[in-house]
């Protein structure tokens, strides 16, 4: 071949290869999050419960080991959606599930629809606008602002499909209705030529512990048989044989409220709530098979990016004995006497009123919200690894080429928005329909998705309903919202479980990082 036909020939192919880079579509994306789950729970983090669809994501995937959210509903989502820290979107607690001040932020919906994306929601959204308002193309799910229920519609949560608010049929279980309308969103989206976003925002397994029998049965013997103690270490044990912990980190203390099983007077009514709480996971899995055998059936799977992860740890709500006045959470909770169809939502828990049909209100306390977050300390709303770390398993056959991977690499939420920009190769504008957004706080994970070691984020904090802490390296620092000047100090490396606080062996360390913790506080609550 003369020099002149191999010039040619060159030319060629690289505009061929440039060619292909450009036409090759853009990745769909199935972004799943469960409420209150705990980060043991799903089987591929040690748990027992039957998860076999979220383990399939990890045997095909990847597992992050230390993965963070907001320690509560609101703070994750509004971070979720934005790629900013909560409190850059004027989240201050009085408005659970989405950005306050949208003058500064955009959501990922709205990013990803003006790149092109068919973009839909279900499940868990609040707020004066509709989720077609801030960037979704289709919509289903209630408007939470006060009581759940898995069965009925109250006055408080009405259902919407997109803008049309709609009545529940009468055999309604509210997960399942969400599994239903994501598969059918799905099979509608596979059929048109675009990319596309479905976001899953579970309201299972947050109480109130509701469940059919049949869905409660199969769970019911394995907690009356073996109870808090044997569950958690037997999950510790898996973490360690999974290589998803360290061997040398040790079992976080239990709280001393916590009596043992052996010990334990009513243990067929602490078993019910567990097995309860179990089969709600178990419904947040089974529609994960439903979309997972939409994508094969329409051979979409290589390019379609899957997540699941959880909004916080565990919750602790529900006591740790029976009683009777309130919702199995305090005597002191109040009968407010919801009504629908004539069921009248009994008050309290116990031997006597167990939980899972319609009218019960309870949840699985404090015992069983420590096992669903083995090895950590810490539950929901609290700033310990138990309320703050999710698990988080990942799945993209076209870019994660070996399965059953394992990244210890840290990531938060507010991640998602940079990586769904960088794999949709999308702009994030500086205006927005008369918006200025800030600036994305997060950073692309799609290097660890390829096996990279990406940039560490120099810190990360938190803004806590119990906690404030500050994140540097494997350093952590955690102090009580109620006891500002007394920071403890844990080495994440060697002690990820948070046993040993270190404070007083480095008074300095601790001084720089409680300064420069005020420093974000003030950056990230100027608007």
């Amino acid at each position: 071949m003369n020099p002149w036909s191999l010039a040619a020939f060159f030319f060629i192919f690289s505009v061929s290869l440039a060619s292909a880079q450009e036409t090759k579509p853009c990745p769909n994306i199935i972004l799943i999050m469960a409420d209150d789950l705990g980060w043991s729970d799903i089987g591929c983090y040690g748990g027992e419960i039957d998860t076999p669809h979220i383990d399939s994501l990890a045997r095909d995937g990847m597992r992050f080991t230390q993965f963070y959210n907001n320690a509560i509903c609101g703070p994750t989502r509004a971070s979720l959606l934005t790629g900013l820290f909560c409190q850059q979107t004027g989240h201050r607690g009085d408005r659970w599930n989405e950005p306050k001040n949208f003058d500064v932020c955009m959501t990922i919906g709205e990013v990803l629809q003006q790149a092109g994306y068919h973009t839909m929601m279900v499940g868990k959204w609040q707020g004066r606008d509709s989720a077609l308002d801030r960037g979704f193309d289709r919509f289903y799910g209630p408007m939470c602002q006060a009581k759940i229920s898995y069965y009925h519609e109250v006055v408080q949560n009405p259902f919407y499909l997109d803008r049309q608010r709609i009545e529940l049929p009468e055999d309604y279980y509210l997960t399942d209705a969400f599994n239903a309308h994501a598969d059918r969103f799905l099979k509608e989206s596979l059929q048109s030529q675009q990319p596309f976003l479905l976001y899953v925002a579970h309201i299972a397994p947050h109480w109130p512990l509701h469940a059919r029998e049949r869905e409660i049965a199969p769970f019911r013997k394995r907690y009356e048989t073996q109870g808090w103690d044997q569950i958690r270490a037997k999950r510790f044990q898996s973490q360690r044989h999974a290589g998803l912990i360290p061997e040398q980190w040790q079992l976080a203390p239990r709280a001393a409220s916590i009596g043992n099983w052996d010990k334990e007077r009513h243990k067929c009514w602490q078993a019910e709530r567990m097995a309860v709480y179990a089969a709600q996971v178990k419904s947040i899995d089974r529609g994960l098979g439903q979309l997972l055998q939409t994508l094969k059936a329409a051979n979409a799977e290589e390019n379609t990016l899957v997540i699941f992860l959880s909004d916080n740890g565990a919750a602790p709500d529900g006591g740790l004995n029976p009683n009777k006045s309130g919702f199995g959470f305090s005597k002191n909770t109040p009968n407010p006497g919801w009504r629908r169809d004539g069921v009248l939502i009994k008050p309290g828990s116990g031997p006597d009123h167990l939980p899972g049909p319609p009218d019960t209100f309870a949840a699985y306390g404090l015992a069983w919200a420590t096992t669903s977050n083995t090895p950590f300390r810490g539950t929901k709303l609290e700033g310990y690894e138990g309320g703050i770390r999710t698990p988080l398993v990942v799945r993209w056959p076209s870019v994660i080429q070996q399965g059953e991977a394992i990244t210890s690499q840290p990531g938060h939420v507010i991640d998602f928005m940079a990586t769904f920009l960088d794999i949709a190769q999308a702009e994030y504008p500086s205006e927005f329909k008369g918006r200025h957004p800030l600036p994305v706080e997060g950073e692309s994970l799609l290097p660890v998705f390829k096996g990279k070691q990406r940039t560490a984020p120099a810190r990360l904090c938190w803004d806590l309903p119990r906690h404030q802490a500050i994140r540097e390296g494997n350093w952590k620092a955690i102090r009580l919202r109620q006891k500002p000047d007394h920071w403890q100090l844990y080495d994440l490396e060697s002690d990820g479980t948070e046993t040993t606080d270190v404070a007083d062996q480095h008074p300095e360390l601790v001084k720089g990082m409680a300064h420069r913790f005020d420093a974000w506080y003030d950056r990230v609550n100027q608007n």
